[in-house]
């Protein structure tokens, strides 16, 4: 059996037992997407180690220059570094500060979106994995967007509310976080419910402030197509699809993941341009031909992949030391939420 075959039939044995048999094209497709994920794993290790030998490279650079320096040379340096790294620490308070103050901004007067997290029974556990790296990447941009909104975590139960409660800071985010259903959380306001599926008949033109705007917490690779318009329909409660068709030929289905859907919300109602919102998030790889004109200065990296992605001046050699060598960690998706989270026990 060559590798596709055994890629597809290892893919039908990954499936959960709760979900319906898969079709050849289903296999097909979850075997592709497990192939990615080992990709994609493979290439965060080899980034990883790349940023751990440019630190022990600068670190030596470091030790190099201190050695050869003089006495009050070494000296200055050092005070410089200090210097340097104190008015960090003041630059990045203040903007925790600041970012409290507009996520608690926020759950007053900005537009409520809630993420339904009553799928858990639905996915598999690296499935339910990959929702709460989701989860942390819509909190993270939203900390960091100038007009956020108003986050709402609905059905925080079972498996995916203990692998959130495991989430450093987690019990500091300003959020609202429910063990209830949104129906259940929202039921003075059924009329004002809007689930957000790409199934629906419905296409969201603009964003009313009165409504509240519903993204469903499933990753679950195609086999469950359509479960939240049922859901919506069942609850007799409004449904709406993004606008994609109407500026984007997607080269895949129109099903984005949960951080995309937000960050696109976030987009447009910070430039109530859909084609800039689609286009800044989206990435190039599922955009197909634009149907009207080219998109100038498109980004392929989302917002969301900027959160986890390093640059290159944010490795930095810290000087806590008297002989000033010690190494920074890199900002990483946990370091941004906790960058959101460190100033909640300011404003306490």
């Amino acid at each position: 059996m060559d590798e596709a075959g055994v890629e597809e039939r290892n893919a039908t044995a990954a499936a959960p037992d709760a979900g319906p048999a898969l079709s050849k094209s289903a296999r097909k497709k979850l075997a592709k997407q497990q192939r990615l994920e080992a990709r994609k794993a493979e290439r965060k290790a080899a980034e990883k180690e790349r940023r751990r030998r440019d630190v022990e490279r600068r670190r030596r650079e470091w030790e190099e220059t201190l050695a050869a320096a003089t006495e009050e040379e070494r000296a200055q340096m050092i005070g410089s570094r200090r210097e340097a790294r104190r008015e960090r620490v003041e630059r990045r308070a203040e903007e925790r500060e600041m970012r409290a103050l507009r996520l608690r901004r926020a759950a007053e007067v900005g537009p409520k979106v809630v993420l339904d997290l009553e799928f858990s029974d639905l996915m598999t556990p690296n499935e339910i994995h990959s929702l709460v790296q989701q989860i942390m990447y819509c909190y993270a941009v939203n900390g960091r967007c100038a007009s956020p909104a108003h986050l709402w975590l609905t059905g925080c139960q079972g498996e995916l509310d203990t692998h959130l409660q495991r989430l450093p800071g987690y019990y500091k985010w300003i959020i609202e976080k429910e063990s209830r259903s949104y129906i259940e959380a929202f039921q003075e306001q059924k009329d004002n419910l809007v689930y957000l599926t790409a199934d629906s008949e419905t296409t969201l033109e603009e964003i009313d402030q009165k409504k509240i705007y519903i993204i469903g917490g499933l990753v679950d690779r195609n086999r469950w197509k359509g479960v939240t318009m049922k859901k919506a329909n069942e609850q007799g409660i409004h449904s709406a699809k993004l606008p994609i068709g109407n500026y984007l030929k997607m080269s895949s289905s129109q099903v984005l993941t949960v951080n995309q859907v937000f960050e696109i919300l976030l987009k447009f109602i910070e430039t109530k341009d859909w084609k800039d919102a689609f286009f800044q998030v989206i990435p190039q790889r599922k955009r197909g031909e634009l149907e009207a004109q080219t998109y100038e200065g498109e980004d392929d990296e989302t917002l969301a992949t900027a959160i986890g992605k390093l640059s290159e001046d944010e490795v930095e050699l810290e000087s806590a030391e008297e002989d000033g060598i010690v190494l920074k960690k890199p900002r990483t998706i946990e370091a941004e939420v906790a960058a959101t989270t460190d100033g909640v026990d300011q404003q306490q």
